[in-house]
């Protein structure tokens, strides 16, 4: 992305088994107490349902180890599961816990989570071979008598705020997550859950990897896997734990996110304004960048969270932060290696959305490289903004042209265009949108193409603001090139709205593109004000 860089442990994987299962705990119950394991459901939608078994050590002593099993009837079926491995066939399944949570204290309970396709609820319920106990069997409703109250309880699984179900028509909806936004934005993965986002993303960005020595790095350890979160910042309200092989931070949470939301499908972005450097020594080799990609992407520690790898090259054989002579070729060759080593698993890229002539579109080989790629991410924003400090104001992202606009062949329609007529097909295109703003001050025009004094102030960098503080603070007062602007108090900002995002998506589908990406989570409201303009949007 052209924006300037600011600075868990559950693993399961989904699956389809057909019959039930029964619950079983390791340990010897003392004549103090029994371990019980009680069913109870946290959703149902008709067609299935969200249940989680809690699994309590009544005993005075820890147990270090249970499995559970049970039974489902002909026509229910067991899917996603989550804290637990499950395993098993004809009817009858086991579930054995996780290397995290074996252990139950005396008085103390866990519970792992599963979702079931049909309305059949468990039955034959044993636990240590015996009966589960208090609410070990539920009746036909699905209703349990209550348990036993424990001493302590682990928090439960949250059920995900809406359908996983895809957009329709197939559309993607990408939103970039950057590392970096779980320090001063605050925001988190499990924001990406309680605004509701989750449910309507196909595909999440996780950004950015570095390219050091023209090889893929890490990018920020501690943000990506050592961060503890506590169970109230946690995604699915467990807390992490410092276990030896325990998953962590953001690569922990996307991991317990993808299991609340099993179509969801998370990449992994290196490179990026600032870390773009990298890429030309990558070229000079691209062989050994592609290695050293797949080796970091699908590492043991994090192996089931990444579905691919996502390249944002700024600007192959063209300048950016630094610039690149790599070569027309250089770029082809570059994502020709990493179909090569990542096989059937997502290559995608952004790429720059310069629709002028002779621009950064026409400096490499793009064409060529689209049958590597699953699709092309333009950058369809930040055409213009307040580092030319004295203007014009213009939108940073404009769809079409304007009267006025301070360079020719820089809008999104533009960018598209000439890459279908160079034969990318347009299947393989996304339009990018921000979800934020960019301005000016010292403005004493409402329309475009005014003077400036200099950046508008910003929460994190001057000349930057959020969609979701704009919309009160400045909110918009006309339109332009198919985005919106806002003038207030002699500042200047132009962003996009849920109308305008209306219109871009309304174009995404007559042109027949593959959906739509935006830069980035954290800039939405809580509630996802504009990726439910963008869901909605596409048909």
């Amino acid at each position: 992305m052209s924006r300037t860089r600011i600075r868990l442990a559950a693993a399961a994987a989904a699956v389809l088994l057909t019959g039930g299962f029964a619950a079983l705990v390791t340990g010897t119950a003392s004549a103090a107490g029994t371990v019980t394991a009680t069913f109870s459901k946290d959703s149902d939608w008709g067609t299935g349902y969200q249940a989680k078994y809690t699994i309590t050590n009544g005993t005075g002593s820890a147990i270090t180890s249970w499995k559970v099993q049970l039974d489902l009837p002909a026509g229910s079926t067991v899917g996603t599961y989550w804290d637990v491995a499950i395993s098993g066939s004809g009817g009858h399944y086991t579930a054995t816990n996780l290397g995290y949570n074996g252990t139950v204290a005396a008085g103390a309970s866990t519970s792992f989570g599963f979702n079931v396709a049909g309305s059949g609820v468990p039955t034959n319920c044993t636990i240590n071979g015996a009966s589960c106990g208090v609410g070990g069997t539920p009746s036909p409703t699905g209703t349990v008598s209550p348990s036993p109250t424990p001493t302590t309880t682990t928090s439960p699984t949250p059920t995900p705020t809406t359908s996983t179900t895809p957009p329709s028509g197939g559309k993607k909806v990408i939103g970039y997550f950057t590392e970096w936004g779980v320090y001063g934005r605050n925001y988190h993965i499990k924001n990406v859950n309680t605004s509701g986002s989750a449910a309507k993303l196909t595909h999440i960005v996780y950004a950015f990897g570095n390219t050091t020595g023209g090889q893929c790095s890490i990018g920020d350890s501690y943000a990506d896997y050592d961060k503890a979160y506590s169970a109230a910042d946690s995604v699915d309200g467990i807390a992490d734990t410092w276990d030896a092989g325990a998953l962590r931070g953001n690569f922990g949470q996307l991991r317990r996110l993808k299991k609340m939301y099993p179509n969801l499908k998370v990449l992994w972005s290196f490179g990026g304004w600032t870390w773009s450097a990298g890429f030309t020594q990558a070229a000079a080799n691209p062989t050994a960048f592609a290695n050293s990609c797949y080796n970091l992407v699908k590492d043991p520690r994090w192996v089931d969270v990444f579905d691919g790898i996502d390249i944002d090259w700024e600007y192959p054989n063209a300048c950016g932060l630094q610039c690149d002579s790599s070569g027309f070729a250089g770029y082809r060759n570059l994502m020709a290696a990493l179909r090569s080593r990542f096989g059937s698993l997502l290559v995608t890229s952004a790429i720059t959305a310069d629709g002028t002539s002779g621009g950064k579109i026409d400096a490499a080989d793009y064409a060529g490289a689209a049958q590597y790629v699953n699709w092309y991410m333009p950058m369809t924003y930040d055409y213009f903004g307040a580092w030319a400090a004295s203007g014009p104001t213009a939108p940073h992202s404009p769809l079409y042209s304007y009267s006025g606009i301070p360079t020719s062949g820089f809008y999104a329609d533009a960018a598209i265009q000439k890459l279908k007529s160079k034969g990318v097909p347009a299947s393989k295109l996304l339009l990018g949108v921000g979800f934020y703003g960019r301005g000016w001050t010292g403005v004493t025009q409402s329309a475009p193409g005014g003077s400036a004094t200099g950046p508008a102030p910003g929460t994190y960098e001057q000349g930057i603001e959020d969609y979701k503080v704009l919309k009160t603070r400045c909110p918009a007062t006309g339109t332009v090139g198919g985005t919106a602007y806002a003038y207030c108090g002699g500042q200047w900002w132009s962003y996009d709205t849920p109308a305008t995002l209306g219109g871009k998506m309304s174009y995404v589908n007559g042109q027949g593109l593959g959906g739509a990406f935006f830069w980035e989570l954290s800039g939405d409201t809580t509630n996802g004000e504009l990726i439910s303009a963008v869901k909605g949007g596409l048909g």
